[in-house]
């Protein structure tokens, strides 16, 4: 990997590693669907300028079309829908540690979809260390009440494996669509989604619009979707669909080490030795990327 594709992987980490945090915020002010529906609008109004200006194509033929409706549904309309549902009954912590079953959806899609795509033993066990530190870090918030707790867990669960059939789709058929139109309708269709389910499912009389809330959103908009995810598929289109999983994992890690550098939060030594976790399921994923390299210049 050289410097831009490493680079680019940080930066999505420690965006998407501030987003749950954010989500929270933001439903303080507005319901959930109707807080989905204004990041995305927010997010596909810079996309379209973005694209209008750089005069980026956006391909039309029946298989981009197909791909466009397909993300719209599975990959923003109904797990986004899910993740701000679900948080709204379980906690950061918990949903951290049900979305980390991503990777391991990955895998088995990818498997079945793309059977010529080369997996490493060095990632499924920089997999399941990564897992493992996430439960470690998690572990005081793993008390689970199923009676008002069990809708939240299976919705974020829905959510990652709904990500993780996208995530193969685009890879096997997104390969020639640049990342800004990739996402851009999409997210304009899964906005008007969220738009049309808000006021048959929520009460709009709570909405509220506070500078927290529209900080919230324009967050979540701006960096959380339209850098985050161009910058994503992007490195799709770069590095394994495996690695780029693993981001499932450090983005907790991110959001924990932010909340003791800048909110004064403890940070415990149940959440070090977690962290390390992640920190060596990390490098074991990218075992046989230094091995290769130090085969090719011996």
């Amino acid at each position: 990997m050289n410097f831009k594709v490493i680079a680019i992987y940080v930066l999505v980490c420690l965006t998407w590693g501030l987003t749950w945090f954010a989500i929270r915020v933001g439903l303080l002010d507005f319901p959930p669907f109707f807080a989905a529906g204004l990041r995305f609008t927010v997010a596909s109004l810079v996309l379209g300028v973005i694209i209008y200006y750089k005069k980026y194509p956006v391909q039309m033929d029946k298989e981009s079309i197909f791909l466009y409706l397909f993300m719209a549904v599975f990959s923003f309309l109904l797990p986004f829908g899910c993740v701000y549902w679900g948080e709204q009954y379980i906690g950061s912590g918990l949903a951290a540690v049900l979305f980390a079953i991503y990777p391991f959806s990955v895998l088995i899609t990818t498997k079945i979809a793309i059977p010529d795509e080369e997996i490493k033993s060095t990632q499924v066990i920089g997999m399941i260390l990564g897992f493992a530190g996430i439960v470690i870090i998690f572990s005081n918030s793993l008390s689970v009440d199923f009676s008002n707790q069990f809708g939240g867990m299976i919705a974020v669960l829905a959510s990652a494996l709904m990500q993780s059939i996208v995530v193969v789709a685009v890879k096997k058929h997104g390969k020639n669509l640049h990342p800004a139109a990739l996402n851009f309708a999409p997210m304009a269709l899964g906005a008007i989604a969220f738009f049309v389910v808000s006021p048959l499912l929520e009460d709009r009389s709570k909405i509220q619009f506070t500078m927290n809330g529209i900080y919230s959103v324009l967050y979540l908009g701006i960096f959380g979707s339209v850098f985050a995810f161009s910058a994503y598929y992007w490195l799709l289109k770069r590095i394994s669909i495996i690695l780029l999983s693993l981001i499932a994992f450090i983005t907790p890690v991110v959001a924990l080490f932010v909340g003791w550098l800048f909110l004064g939060e403890q940070l415990e030594s149940r959440e070090a030795l977690g962290s390390v976790f992640v920190l060596a399921g990390l490098l074991a994923g990218n075992a046989h990327v230094f091995i290769q390299k130090r085969n090719h210049k011996a």
